[in-house]
């Protein structure tokens, strides 16, 4: 009868947790049981990063439409309080990316709301 070797299933999820360790420091690069946690932290922190990765976002556009209607004469909040009642489908993504590319088309928009 033919020798049967064990363990590839094994040998293959320490080969894909120590990958997904590479470039870790110390001993998590190399050691299974403390690279299993580093990468489990890891993957905690990924995630509620992805999520604090929007929230940036979204509180830059507020900063960048804020410092573009200043100059205009308005504040945010006087700015989005007329956008609203204007109805207006620009969302604030699109008014930010406006603000800082495009700013003479801004105060356009800016102007027609006054």
């Amino acid at each position: 009868m033919a020798r049967v070797k064990r363990g590839t299933t094994k040998n293959k999820r320490r080969k894909n947790l120590l990958a997904q360790a590479k470039g870790y420091r110390f001993d998590r690069k190399s050691k299974e049981r403390i690279a299993h946690v580093a990468v489990r932290h890891a993957g905690i922190h990924a995630f509620k990063h992805r999520r604090a990765k929007k929230r940036d976002a979204r509180a830059l556009f507020t900063l960048r439409i804020n410092a573009a209607v200043r100059p205009l004469g308005f504040s945010y909040s006087r700015f989005i309080d007329k956008l609203k009642k204007a109805h207006s489908s620009l969302d604030r993504k699109a008014l930010s990316t406006l603000a800082k590319d495009h700013p003479e088309t801004f105060e356009r928009l800016v102007r027609s709301l006054s």
